[in-house]
């Protein structure tokens, strides 16, 4: 019986959309609303976290000035 080929690796679900500037005020990406340690982190989270992150991220606008929206 031939072995089986092993899964090909499942991508990750991102909210990045490609608008990398941080507001220096609140400290959120202005594209995703990540800071800077939950983007450098988010491969290495388990999907959990990342799932609940994602969650959260729409309410974040609110921390980012109007005019930055």
């Amino acid at each position: 019986m031939p072995d089986k080929c092993p899964a090909p690796p499942r991508s990750i679900t991102s909210p990045c959309i490609m608008v990398c500037t941080v507001d220096g005020s609140s400290g959120l990406c202005l594209g995703c609303y990540r800071t800077l340690g939950e983007i450098a982190e988010w491969s290495r989270m388990g999907e959990q976290r990342r799932q609940q992150l994602m969650l959260e991220l729409p309410s974040r606008i609110e921390r980012i000035h109007p005019k930055l929206r």
